[in-house]
């Protein structure tokens, strides 16, 4: 499929900024259905063969769960696997002592480039506005870490534009483009939302994760998304991700990489190199690993 973006002389090494990796002996990823594609171990040997396959060069890694154990499982794999140049992990962003905690242990490692929870997953609608949250996002600002936002609408993407105002140092990332709706008129609330959110400088997106349940996943079917993206973040303020293995129901990372490449086709070289490279590899502040 690499051949089928066009191909620019000189560019980065294309960087995924969405990738997960899990080992079930690990954690328990409560999460996983029963049974399907997803009920299974996915290795850092072969999220790399699907990368290599597509000529993707470099992955950061996106935390599972909400606990240590997944996190201190990716930065371990960040530190056997030069390809992997970031991990998004997870700290207790509810209790700010032991955010900070946290965050001292994970900071010892190089990988580390920025925090999320699976607020879809956490049944207080008002996560992201709890005192403590926002005491542990002002650490976060000052660590230089940006904050990922995963599968944001409905309960949550109306919430981002006032999370960038009460704290302009953070990054806010935007995972999937907030997850847009398949509803013609949920459609149009997501796009006033992810406009709104898109005002605030300090928030960016990952054009990432566009499958839609019932839908099938093609260039034309995400279009419309991905244009209202283009149109309010720029190719500056937007990212590539594959989120494997999270799309082995819709045709893996094959399919994604096609559609990608097809949704960036129009776009200018250097507009490309943005959203291929360049905005992930300064958002997440990534460096070559030491070793």
């Amino acid at each position: 499929m690499a051949s089928e973006l066009p191909q620019d002389g000189g560019a980065e090494p294309v960087l995924d900024t969405h990738l997960h990796l899990w080992d079930r002996s690990v954690s328990t990823y409560a999460w996983l259905p029963p049974d399907g594609p997803l009920h299974a171990d996915f290795t850092a040997e072969a999220a790399h063969a699907q990368l290599t396959a597509a000529g993707v060069g470099r992955a950061v890694l996106v935390q599972a769960e909400d606990s240590e154990a997944d996190t201190a499982f990716m930065l371990a794999q960040a530190a056997r696997h030069p390809w992997i140049l970031g991990v998004v992990g997870w700290v207790r962003l509810d209790d700010t002592a032991t955010a900070g905690r946290q965050l001292d242990r994970w900071q010892e490692h190089q990988a580390l480039c920025g925090i999320r929870h699976l607020v879809h997953d956490d049944p207080r609608d008002d996560f992201l506005e709890l005192p403590a949250v926002r005491r542990s996002l002002g650490l976060l600002a000052r660590r230089g870490l940006p904050l990922d936002v995963p599968d944001a609408w409905p309960r949550h993407l109306t919430g981002v534009a006032a999370l960038a105002d009460a704290a302009p140092a953070l990054t806010v990332v935007i995972d999937h483009l907030g997850k847009p709706p398949a509803d013609a008129e949920e459609f149009r609330s997501w796009q006033t939302a992810l406009r709104a959110a898109a005002e605030r400088p300090n928030v960016v997106a990952k054009l990432s994760g566009l499958q839609t349940p019932g839908v099938p996943f093609t260039a034309d079917t995400a279009r419309p998304a991905a244009e209202t993206a283009f149109d309010c973040f720029g190719p500056e303020r937007l990212m590539y991700g594959g989120d494997w293995p999270m799309t082995l129901p819709h045709g893996g990372y094959p399919r994604t990489w096609e559609v990608t490449s097809a949704l960036i086709a129009q776009l200018s070289a250097s507009e490309r190199a943005q959203v291929l490279s360049g905005t992930g590899t300064r958002v997440y502040g990534l460096r070559e690993p030491v070793r």
